[in-house]
């Protein structure tokens, strides 16, 4: 776990590009300082013999804590060098396959980066397992490369910045390069930048996950993907048995738990009150105890040094879930941590958290996180396993369940029947129109079709919800969702119509947007990091995923059992019985959020309306006043859910604008 930071002259530049490498350079260093924090074990940075490219490279020692495991990596001739942010798992795999024509030079896993270029070429990035972002540069070829991993855990952008391309972990990594940042009211008022390569900021993009960018002979980037999420025809009848695939669940699910205990540094759990980040637990208790596993550099094997972590919100916030953490905890007899997250801490920790995560969510969730890292940091506990993307695979939001049952699953006999699902669908829509998921009945017919009728789309707008200015209608083009479901690769779209089932589509729409644009930022690597802490989620390992993806609908998402409505994560509940209390086996999902319920004239009312001011307002140049005035009034003092929303996203947007000095959008 660290970050990197990369320059490439593109053959734009002007012929003094390379005679400025001392200037770049500075620049480089600057960058790093700005992200120093996610690796303050040692630092690297290298240019080429021309100048014209720049690597630099903070890290984290997690495995191979020696110098040789530092970076930027060269290999023996001089020409391949890499730097990389995150962890490998099978590299002790490919040390042995590998290690008759390359001579590795670290045990650290992330060297083997090198080795498979030099065997595989290009196609080296399909052979990595684990969670990163890499930037490689073949001098001999002219060949730079940028990775990114399937699901984006790890971060990458690139902008072009006075003719250079600027490749970085953290977008505040192009301020040092004269990068001067400008809202993209288009992608804003559309939500493009839920999904995609797109962002807030113009002419900055992210590298989509499970994507590589390119650039030979300094030429103008492209992008590719080496790998995408994919779905069987939902025609195609299952042929496995029930407990064939529970047992298929179990057992990659285990395996991707034991390969992230290793570490050469402590290892802890963040632990929540749902059935995911308490599977990932238990099975950690059942291999150290069982199976004799090694927790990264302890091996002694004692339960009682398993440390978890868990937010505790105040009690009567209606967002505390930490007495469940605590029972499963005592069950399986770990060390329990709870982590007391007041309004005053709140509020305290509200700026830094948008700062790091250079996203918005409207929701204070991520400041648990951040408050969580701290603590983990102060035990010594530098790696921590987590519960992500479960949900996002196992069918685990129950507002999927309306496109869940928008079609029967031929795929599986067991399935609803057309009655059983019409009538459970009615009471779904009548549980969620209100105030969960938004029913739209305005939207074209031609968006319609090519989602197939899904809503997840609509679900996901309300993270993009502002109180705009009159003059921005004109950069609304089209709706949200139309905007959104174009950015797809049109092969998903014809999946989408004609052969993924609903929950399917649903799946990759959330794993493709909010999941890794949104989630993974503000809940995820940009914050654990703020406090040196990697985290690492079991359920977004691709052998674990590519398994799950295959599974019917209908045993991701069933019938409850008393048949009037649906259980979430059927199979995934079945597959992890053996490591849960039976409170969680049976617990319907409630995800993690932050409190809701704020009193007026409280510290976080206080400090909104310190960064909800006309000035700050109309400073940012496309937002209405008089309207986010009346939200924040509502908020507080209607305890108005949908305004509390808005308030909360206006007051990120005012960070994001004050910390990296965002111009004023005008018309």
């Amino acid at each position: 776990m660290c970050g990197i930071s990369a320059v490439l002259c593109q053959d734009t530049c002007n012929s003094s590009c390379g005679d400025d490498s001392s200037s770049l350079g500075n620049q480089l260093s600057e960058s790093l300082n700005l992200i120093q924090h996610r690796g303050p074990d040692a630092r690297g940075e290298w240019a080429s013999d021309d100048g014209k490219v720049h690597l630099g490279h903070v890290r984290l020692s997690i495995v191979d804590l020696s110098p040789q495991g530092h970076q930027p990596f060269h290999d023996s001739v001089n020409d391949v060098h890499a730097i990389v942010n995150g962890e490998l798992y099978n590299d002790e795999y490919y040390r042995e396959l590998l290690g008759g024509e390359y001579n590795f030079r670290s045990q650290s896993d992330c060297e083997i980066v090198l080795a498979l270029y030099r065997h595989y070429g290009l196609s080296f990035v399909s052979h990595l397992r684990g969670e990163f972002a890499l930037i490689l540069w073949d001098a001999r070829r002219k060949i730079f490369i940028g990775a990114r991993d399937r699901y984006g855990v790890k971060s990458l952008y690139h902008s072009v910045v006075n003719n250079r391309l600027v490749v970085a972990t953290e977008i505040k990594c192009f301020l040092p390069f004269g990068w001067k940042p400008e809202w993209d009211v288009q992608s804003l008022r559309e939500g493009a930048w839920m999904i995609g390569s797109g962002s807030m900021f113009k002419g900055v993009q992210s590298v989509r996950p499970g994507h590589y960018i390119i650039s030979k002979n300094f030429s103008p980037i492209r992008e590719a993907a080496y790998w995408d999420v994919e779905y069987p025809d939902k025609r195609t009848p299952e042929l496995r048995s029930e407990e064939e695939m529970i047992e298929g669940v179990r057992a990659r699910l285990l395996d991707a738990v034991k390969v992230r205990l290793r570490a050469d540094v402590p290892v802890g759990i963040y632990l929540s009150g749902g059935i995911d980040s308490s599977a990932v637990a238990g099975m950690v208790a059942h291999l150290v105890k069982e199976e004799g596993a090694r927790l990264g550099n302890d091996d002694s094997h004692l339960l009682s040094r398993v440390k978890c972590y868990t937010v505790q919100f105040d009690k009567n916030s209606g967002a505390d879930e930490s007495d469940i953490a605590q029972r499963t905890a005592e069950w399986l007899g770990i060390d329990f941590h709870p982590v007391h997250v007041t309004e005053d801490v709140i509020a305290a920790k509200f700026e830094d958290t948008v700062w790091h995560s250079e996203f918005t969510m409207p929701d204070t969730n991520g400041i648990g996180k951040l408050a969580m890292a701290e603590v983990a940091h102060s035990h010594g506990s530098k790696v921590i396993l987590t519960g992500e993307g479960s949900d996002e695979h196992f069918g685990g939001y129950k507002e999927s369940s309306l496109d869940f049952l928008l079609e029967n699953d031929p795929s599986w006999p067991g399935a609803l029947s057309d009655a059983e699902r019409a009538e459970i669908r009615e009471k779904a829509l009548a549980l969620f129109a209100p105030g969960g998921v938004p029913i739209k009945s305005n939207l074209p017919e031609s968006t319609r079709r090519m989602l197939n009728n899904c809503s997840t789309l609509s679900k996901l707008t309300v993270f993009a919800t502002l109180p705009w200015s009159e003059w921005t209608d004109a950069y609304a083009t089209a709706s949200p969702e139309t905007a959104q479901v174009e950015s797809l690769d049109g092969r998903v779209r014809d999946a989408i119509a004609n052969r993924w089932h609903p929950l399917h589509t649903s799946e990759y729409l959330l794993l493709r947007g909010y999941f890794c644009n949104i989630m993974l930022r503000y809940l995820g690597d940009n914050i654990d990091m703020v406090h040196n802490v990697e985290t690492r989620p079991p359920f977004l390992d691709h052998h674990l995923t590519e398994y799950a993806n295959g599974l019917p609908p209908s045993l991701k998402m069933n019938r409850s059992p008393d048949g009037s409505f649906i259980t979430e994560k059927y199979i995934l509940r079945e597959a992890v019985a053996p490591f849960v209390t039976e409170e969680l086996y049976k617990r319907t999902k409630k995800p993690y959020i932050g409190p809701a319920n704020f009193q007026e004239n409280g510290p976080f009312h206080k400090l909104i309306l310190r960064l909800v001011s006309r000035e700050n307002v109309e400073a940012l140049g496309f937002v209405d006043w008089d309207q986010a005035q009346e939200h924040v009034r509502k908020a507080f003092q209607d305890k108005d859910g949908r305004s509390l929303r808005v308030a909360i996203f206006l007051g990120q947007i005012v960070v994001l604008s004050q910390r990296l000095g965002v111009a004023k959008a005008t018309p």
